[in-house]
């Protein structure tokens, strides 16, 4: 099982490919569905990956219908929105396709973002 501390820990160790930590946490939070994986908090490090993995997070939550841990809301929101995609031409339908609890957080994301084969 792997952690949201571990994830975090894996996304500072090389920012560049932060996207691959946080969808192998995905991928195994959905096999395992265990909460103990979302029980410690990460230390947050960097506002943009920090709020995006929160939103995973709780949208994770939202699906699987667990709780979704107290100590999330401490971890702030992007001061800026942070278009994850980061490509110009795809903000407008960012911006329309977010789920709830990206746009809470100021992080937009295509609607499959979480979708995995």
């Amino acid at each position: 099982m792997i952690t949201a501390v571990e994830t975090q820990e894996r996304m500072n160790a090389d920012p560049r490919w932060w996207k691959v930590a946080l969808m192998d946490f995905v991928d195994d939070f959905r096999f395992h569905k265990d909460p103990a994986a979302i029980e410690q908090a990460f230390e947050p490090s960097d506002d943009k990956r920090d709020a995006a993995f929160s939103a995973v997070i709780e949208t994770l939550c939202d699906e699987l219908r667990l709780s979704i841990p107290s100590w999330l809301q401490q971890v702030p929101n992007c001061h800026e929105p942070f278009f994850v995609a980061g490509l110009e031409n795809l903000k407008a339908t960012a911006l329309v396709e977010s789920p709830i609890r990206f746009r809470a957080r100021n992080v937009f994301v295509l609607a499959n973002f979480l979708t995995r084969v």
